[in-house]
């Protein structure tokens, strides 16, 4: 697959910076009233409906981190080394310059095209603690951590663990194989490049939005079974008095927007639970259109990471997948990501199916995953 250049990237703007434009027409007015009138939206418009072709012609999605920037996030690193690292906040990780410039990037991906890949964070030597601070620290600017699996972890680390999802409690981020495109429980999933695979982990990502749009156009009945809800397994993470698998739709549609969740992967494996609804062979026709556009280059935009790196994704309106890789033998340059999940204080609506899975739907106070015994850490190597 062929991968985006990033030589080429901006810094990040001040909000004033901002070009002047036009004001945007009311979004979702047109599928508001589609819904409204008892239809299915035909298709959805604004900056979240863009194709991957577009987007390797532009590159302000590439920011770069001044010497200021990094000038500033070494001195709040060092005013909250003492802190445990899951109690840091904005308030705590004071960042007075570049801070409201990431409020204003959270507002792109929330609002905007849903993506951010930042870059220019020299990690290069650090231990591994003085890198998931100021990850956490730069992270809380964009919203509050939240769990992301039944043992608590606030901060996740990608890596292979040698396993392998022919075990239904596996997740695919434990092992070296293809993620395929999926969606996090969370409003907004971040990354942090430690350390690349020997050969390829490309990120992958795609605007569910334009999936949603190019169905509706193809196969509109196949759109409609998607915005059904369907199971999805819980791959062992079960929160109290819940069944072992959750329904949600693809394609949610909401308060004139369209808000999705997909992992095929778990879709088919909830069918070993006996009680979860069967899956039906029009809903294998419409999983595989769905994969068979998120797969068309022209739709998809790949990106290599390099160290340092941090790629910040909007679960409702993008689709990410990750390429199978080969590792490095050596276990200090073994393929290394760490992850957020986060809960913004200005997200979008959601409809109350999400609260099966997230807990709530509640702005600000939604998403993650807690069972039984969970308690919130933040480790520091893989678990």
């Amino acid at each position: 697959m062929a991968t985006v250049s990033a030589s080429r990237s901006a810094e990040i703007p001040t909000p004033s910076a901002r070009p002047p434009s036009a004001p945007p027409p009311v979004p979702g007015a047109t599928a508001l009233a589609e819904m409204e009138a008892g239809e299915l939206p035909r298709r959805y418009d604004g900056p979240a409906a863009w194709t991957g072709a577009e987007m390797r012609e532009r590159d302000d999605w590439i920011v770069r981190l001044t010497a200021a920037d990094r000038a500033e996030l070494d001195t709040a690193w060092r005013a909250t080394s003492h802190l445990p690292i899951e109690g840091i906040g904005p308030g705590d990780f004071l960042l007075p310059d570049l801070g409201p410039r990431l409020l204003a990037l959270r507002d792109e991906i929330i609002e905007g095209r849903g993506f951010v890949l930042l870059r220019g964070l020299d990690i290069e030597g650090w231990p591994i603690e003085r890198t998931a601070r100021t990850y956490w620290g730069l992270g809380s600017w964009f919203g509050r951590a939240v769990s992301q699996n039944a043992m608590g972890h606030v901060l996740g680390h990608v890596r292979d663990l040698d396993f392998h999802t022919r075990d239904p409690n596996v997740r695919t981020y434990q092992t070296t194989e293809r993620q395929f495109y999926h969606s996090d429980s969370c409003d907004i999933v971040g990354l942090l490049c430690v350390q690349p695979a020997k050969r390829g982990g490309l990120s992958s990502i795609v605007s569910s939005v334009t999936l949603y749009n190019e169905m509706a156009r193809r196969r509109p009945e196949l759109a409609a079974v998607l915005s059904e809800p369907v199971p999805f397994d819980r791959r062992g993470e079960v929160p109290e008095n819940e069944e072992p698998f959750f329904l949600n739709a693809v394609f949610n549609h909401h308060a004139g927007l369209v808000s999705s969740y997909v992992s095929r992967r778990y879709i088919e494996s909830s069918q070993r639970h006996p009680s979860a609804p069967r899956i039906t062979a029009l809903h294998v026709d419409a999983m595989d259109l769905l994969d068979e556009l998120a797969e068309d280059p022209e739709l998809h935009l790949d990106m290599e990471f390099r160290p340092g790196d941090i790629q910040l994704l909007h679960n409702h309106t993008i689709f990410h997948d990750r390429t199978a890789f080969e590792d490095w033998p050596e276990p200090e340059r073994k393929r290394h990501l760490l992850r957020l999940w986060l809960c913004p204080p200005n997200g979008r609506p959601l409809p109350d199916r999400y609260a099966a899975r997230w807990g709530g739907t509640t702005i600000g106070d939604r998403g993650g995953i807690v069972c039984p015994g969970t308690k919130h850490h933040a480790p520091l190597a893989p678990v």
